[in-house]
């Protein structure tokens, strides 16, 4: 039975408005005839020094989307940025002022609870981002990534297929060019005056809710709690917060129990997390032999030929 049937159909009947589902990917997507690396936990933290910032569109794409693999570089040593673009005052509960209040206090705990050093709300408007300046918005991201001084980046790819909201790909063609653009010693050279240093970010983790080539599966199983510790804390857009306990509470009404729920609110929570929203994870992680995994196209640094050839040939001055 599919989850979207099991809230739907049948006895309990479960609208869709009372137990929001988790946004499906349309396709899982295909190496495009790139190898497919499987990046397992390195203890240890070899990543000691580095940088990485998650920049989402909303409250709700890093949880959903890539905190698996955001806990699992964070306990690798990388310091953490939290980089939200819009305000979402479109997505969440009551008059918009409060949606965005909601939104901005669930963004605030999704960074206590993974642990990011700092956040930077951009504050645009949610659904219009292609009515923003893209220059405008490739400028805010390059200075952070001078100022931060950022290495990794995760967030939407910005060459997924079939993506509706503007938002999603507006943020991350503007990020894209940024990474590039921020390593210059040219553009923007009153950041240099204010002391800041040409960056280039060197790896990409790029997640896409449609069809998109996928290069690198990322094996969380490690990291499984904590990215159900970060859909918990988005509340008020997000399909998880409360949801377990409210089904819980609906099934009592009508004498019925799932014992998966426990016996409490916060075991219904978390449970209804694991078993009804991390489905792409589980199936993920089944074709590679993982228990949980999430799906990115990888960009990181090349290897140079010339680096190669100079390890492989170069002799000592006599």
């Amino acid at each position: 039975m599919r989850r979207r049937d099991f809230f739907s159909t049948g006895p309990l009947a479960f609208t869709a408005a009372g137990f929001q589902m988790r946004p499906a990917r349309t396709q899982l997507g295909t190496s495009g005839g790139d190898e497919i690396v499987i990046e397992r936990f390195r203890p240890g933290r070899p990543h000691q020094g580095k940088v990485l910032a998650a920049v989402q569109p909303h409250a709700d794409d890093i949880p959903l989307f890539a905190a698996g693999t955001v806990a699992k570089l964070l306990k690798e040593g990388y310091t953490g940025y939290l980089i939200r673009v819009t305000n979402d005052d479109m997505a969440g509960p009551g008059t918009v002022g409060q949606t965005v209040l909601a939104n901005e206090r669930d963004n605030q705990e999704l960074a206590r609870v993974m642990g990011f050093k700092g956040v930077f709300d951009l504050n645009y408007n949610n659904h219009r981002m292609d009515d923003v300046s893209p220059v405008e918005l490739r400028c805010r991201f390059i200075f952070l990534i001078r100022l931060l001084q950022i290495d990794t980046i995760i967030s939407y790819d910005p060459w997924g297929h079939y993506e509706e909201n503007p938002d999603h790909y507006v943020t991350a063609m503007a990020l894209e060019s940024a990474c590039w653009m921020a390593g210059m010693d040219k553009d923007y050279p009153e950041h240099f005056a204010a002391g800041l240093k040409p960056k280039s970010v060197s790896e990409k983790y790029y997640f896409a809710r449609g069809p998109q080539l996928i290069n690198r599966i990322v094996d969380i199983s490690e990291t499984i709690e904590e990215k159900i510790d970060a859909i918990l804390v988005n509340k008020a857009q997000g399909p998880g917060g409360d949801s377990g306990a409210r089904l819980r509470a609906r099934l009592a009404e009508k004498g019925l129990r799932l014992p998966i729920l426990g016996d409490d609110d916060r075991t219904a929570n978390r449970e209804y997390v694991r078993h009804f929203l991390l489905k792409d994870e589980e199936e993920i992680g089944r074709r590679h032999g993982l228990r949980y995994a999430e799906a990115f196209h990888y960009i990181g640094p090349r290897p140079s030929d010339l680096d190669d050839y100079i390890g492989k040939n170069a002799v000592p001055i006599r």
